[in-house]
């Protein structure tokens, strides 16, 4: 069942990041499809800098180190997602509202 969270979690991701595009300027909005892929990539990217520097800098942990490396990763979806379109601005809020929403979608279901 520790899969169905994932799934759970990266469906909430994709509908967040579709929400961000509306709420916030410097995020264009995204349709359900290109959030899906925004979503898998900001994943990939989150896990590989996790990997390669440690869980203390993962783009999930907590603090200011955290939540720069979350806009960065953010930031950087954009050149690999077709039609997502961020400025620093909006990357940086963006950043903050998934952490907001991040502290109540469950990552395991009970």
């Amino acid at each position: 069942m520790e899969w169905l969270g994932h799934v759970l979690r990266f469906i909430a991701s994709a509908v967040v990041l579709m929400f961000i595009g509306y709420l916030l300027p410097g995020f264009k909005a995204l349709t359900f499809f290109q959030a899906l892929i925004a979503a898998a990539v900001i994943t990939v990217l989150g896990y590989l800098i996790q990997a390669i520097l440690g869980r203390n800098v993962s783009p999930y942990s907590r603090g200011i180190v955290g939540f720069l490396v979350s806009a960065v990763v953010i930031y950087a979806a954009q050149f690999l997602v077709p039609g997502m379109r961020v400025s620093v601005i909006g990357a940086l809020l963006a950043a903050f509202v998934i952490g907001i929403v991040d502290l109540f979608v469950p990552t395991t279901v009970r």
